[in-house]
């Protein structure tokens, strides 16, 4: 007789096992399917690996320095007080 928890165990280690054996091999494409249509414009189809990395949209850069220099506000016409009695 086992307990629930040695069973919730060997399930977790078994799920663990599982999870970690995926291979790290370039990607091919399967036998008998076309490769994807080059795009137009392109001299040539795009490879594997360029259709896998993220764009600059998809994962921009991140920059720290977001006030390079100081500078002192001008007056701005637009920016108003709220309305006392907005009616």
């Amino acid at each position: 007789m086992t307990s629930p928890i040695l069973k919730g165990a060997g399930l977790a280690t078994l799920a663990l096992a599982l999870a970690s054996c995926g291979g790290r091999q370039p990607l091919k494409p399967v036998e008998g399917q076309a490769l994807p249509a080059v795009p137009v414009g392109a001299t040539r189809a795009p490879t594997a690996a360029e259709l896998t990395a993220p764009t600059t949209q998809a994962r921009p850069e991140r920059n720290v320095e977001l006030l390079t220099q100081s500078q002192e506000r001008h007056d701005d016409p637009f920016d108003l007080p709220p309305e006392s009695d907005p009616r």
